[in-house]
């Protein structure tokens, strides 16, 4: 197996990005591919969307048993409404693509991280792709600031501070300045920091690894 692995984008018809994940899927499983495509993702977000439903009257009631056994499902269409309810949802963050995850190698000759002969047909010729994202549809893996935006992919930071500790920011706009930790969100890759500006204690959210603990 390859030590180094890289995602990367396909691009797909509309409505096929988890026919095409299936596919892949299913090809890797098939042919022993495991070692070369690792992972095949369709980011999704969880958002709440308000759906129109029809709240039917009651049932009615019959006298007659007979009419009651053929009837009981009918409804007073006349006395019909429509509610509206929160319902939750997963909606893709990029429609018309599918990302994954292969292994790379080194191009002797250029220096650049490509993947096999083998993967490249394998998710080319898969049904309902269109091509990779890239020049002239030339795979090109994401960086990894793109896929931790994309959220292909969770950062992992290792905390040595906690909360109240005194430390120092080492990235962004207020890199050199000392403040303190006052909440820390790993789920999210978040810490607050307070720090002094302008004489006024200012809260300033930063990612976990944008500070290190001041040494005692």
């Amino acid at each position: 197996m390859a030590e180094i692995s890289k995602w990367f984008v396909v691009h797909t018809y509309s409505g096929y990005e988890n026919k095409v994940a299936t596919n892949i899927e299913k090809v890797v499983e098939n042919r022993k591919m495991h070692d070369l495509i690792l992972e095949v993702c369709i980011p999704t977000e969880t958002v709440i969307e308000q759906k129109k439903v029809k709240k039917k009257a009651p049932k009615k009631k019959m006298d007659d048993d007979f009419d009651d056994l053929f009837f009981e499902d009918e409804f007073d269409e006349d006395s019909e409404d429509v509610e509206t309810v929160p319902v939750e949802v997963q909606r893709k963050i990029f429609p018309g693509y599918v990302m994954v995850k292969v292994a790379v190698f080194e191009n002797e000759e250029t220096g650049d991280l490509e993947m096999t002969d083998d993967t490249w047909y394998v998710i080319r010729n898969t049904r309902g792709v269109t091509g990779f994202v890239g020049p002239e549809s030339k795979p090109i893996p994401l960086t990894d600031a793109e896929v931790y935006a994309m959220g292909v992919e969770k950062k992992v930071v290792k905390v040595d501070y906690e909360v109240g500790d005194m430390v120092t920011i080492i990235g962004g706009p207020f890199a050199g300045i000392i403040g303190t930790v006052r909440d820390i969100d790993t789920e999210n890759n978040q810490v607050c920091v307070v720090i002094m500006m302008l004489g006024r204690e200012t809260p300033v959210d930063l990612e976990l690894d944008q500070i290190e603990k001041v040494e005692d």
